[in-house]
């Protein structure tokens, strides 16, 4: 069984509504949960909130969280998860914000840098990964990511 179908499969299973929040990422987490075959019973919605302004105005980060920490940070992606379980009711919801290049990097976050916020039983946990390769490589890489850790949060 692929690892989006293992999600989709322990999200039916335990009836847990999902959403999320993705910048780097552009929607691809969405897209890969949605490819599950009933999903829909599950799945409330998604947010891309690519600039500040869309993750402030539309998933609650504050501006100083993006003004200390900058918009790829783990600060950043615990709310952004935080923001689209409040903002959707969701159960568990995730977020996924990075650097995925060519450019935009800087030697404090280089291209390939990722942060990650997973909102589930009200905690909210974070992480960096850091990744190799073009910009498509840095976004799968991404979403494998994010459901793995998904996956691991919920069995």
């Amino acid at each position: 069984m692929s690892e989006i179908k293992k999600l989709g499969a322990l999200l039916k299973e335990k009836n847990i509504s999902i959403s999320g929040a993705e910048s780097c990422t552009g929607g691809m987490v969405a897209a890969e949960i949605t490819s599950v075959d009933g999903i829909s019973a599950v799945f409330n919605e998604s947010f891309v909130t690519y600039s500040n302004d869309a993750k402030h105005r539309n998933l609650g980060v504050s501006s100083e969280t993006l003004e200390k920490f900058g918009a790829v940070s783990e600060e950043c992606a615990r709310e952004m998860a935080e923001g689209a379980a409040a903002r959707s009711g969701a159960d568990i919801a995730f977020s996924v914000t990075g650097i995925a290049g060519p450019t935009g990097g800087t030697k404090e976050k280089p291209v390939g840098t990722v942060c990650f916020g997973l909102f589930f039983k009200g905690k909210t946990i974070s992480k960096t990964a850091h990744f190799d390769g073009d910009r498509e490589s840095v976004r799968k890489a991404s979403v494998d990511f994010i459901i793995d850790l998904m996956i691991s949060e919920l069995l």
